[in-house]
């Protein structure tokens, strides 16, 4: 038998696939030069070359980006991030200035305000640019998401980079036609910005529905509690409450965000059975969201080691679903 000879492709140096791309992307054939940084990265891939493979991506996913091309940069982005953690790249801080060189090409666009709603052609300008920012957070947030997990398995915090999370919460946050403050949320409180996530909060309080916003005070305190964040918390209340006094609004007091004082100040020591006590009187009150409960079981083990009944339900899973996971 004779053994068929396998011949080895050699790849020319990164660099020059990049100038050659960049020139279909400047004249204007996007989708084209999409395909063709897909198939030259993937070959980079398969011989191991992973770090032109990356450089092929990065300049790619700018280029695209920067010619306002959302899907295919944010596609580029995302392999970017899922090659990093396929070639099992070390989390360093040189490496994450990769990251946010791609995140900041992502576009900044404000959704059109104050337009004649009645007519056609301003509703469907409206509906437009609806769906186009749609489009931005969904390709930044995919990517950012699949960055964090990498960061998270190649040696960065175990919830990921922090500065990754800010990055997403403050994208997501900022550019969201319909804000989710719950998702938000999730985010801030892996990162390292409660100054940030005040300023995130104050400002949905004047955008949420009557009754909503001790709601998402309450939410975002109690989140970082259950990750034993006891600093982060109390630096959120403070940061909280000297932003609205700044703007001359009023902090919403209710039951919730009277029990959620005393809860911050019972953590500060050994005081199990007070928490106990705050946890029955304020029983109307914490049941007004669901997963408050599964908030304080989480924290009651985090601060006072006291183990949950069922570990494989509840918070976490909501922070899983939270993530995107």
């Amino acid at each position: 038998m004779f053994r068929e000879r396998v011949r080895r492709v050699i790849q020319p140096p990164a660099q020059e696939n990049i100038d050659k791309l960049e020139k279909v992307v400047k004249e204007g054939n996007y989708y084209g030069a999409q395909q063709m940084y897909k198939s030259t990265s993937a070959r980079y891939a398969s011989a191991e070359r992973y770090s032109d493979a990356l450089n092929v991506l990065q300049s790619g996913a700018c280029l695209q980006l920067d010619k306002a091309q959302i899907t295919c940069g944010a596609e580029l982005s995302l392999l970017f991030a899922e090659t990093l953690a396929k070639s099992k790249v070390p989390y360093d801080e040189g490496t994450l200035d990769h990251v946010k060189k791609i995140y900041k090409k992502f576009p900044r666009l404000s959704v059109p305000q104050h337009l004649e709603l009645a007519d056609d052609d301003e509703l469907q300008k409206l509906s437009e640019a609806i769906a186009a920012a749609k489009t931005r957070v969904e390709g930044c947030s995919s990517f950012l998401k699949a960055a964090i997990k990498w960061s998270a398995e190649f040696g960065a915090h175990r919830y990921g980079s922090p500065e990754l999370h800010d990055m997403l919460a403050d994208y997501m946050y900022s550019e969201s036609p319909e804000v989710d403050i719950v998702k938000v949320s999730f985010h801030f409180v892996r990162g390292r910005n409660p100054k940030k996530f005040a300023s995130a909060l104050v400002n949905f309080m004047g955008k949420c529905y009557p009754g909503e916003d001790d709601l998402a005070i309450v939410r975002a305190i109690l989140m970082y509690l259950s990750l034993g964040n006891l600093r982060d918390a109390n630096k959120l209340m403070d940061e909280v409450k000297m932003e609205v006094e700044l703007k001359n609004l009023n902090f919403p007091s209710s039951e919730l965000t009277q029990f959620v004082n005393y809860l911050l100040l019972t953590l500060q020591r050994d005081a199990l059975p007070l928490f106990n006590i705050l946890r029955q009187a304020y029983k109307s009150s914490i049941d007004r969201e669901s997963t408050f409960n599964e908030l304080l079981d989480e924290i009651a083990e985090k601060f006072y080691g006291v183990r949950r009944r069922n570990r494989l339900e509840g918070i976490g899973d909501f922070f899983k679903m939270m993530g995107g996971e």
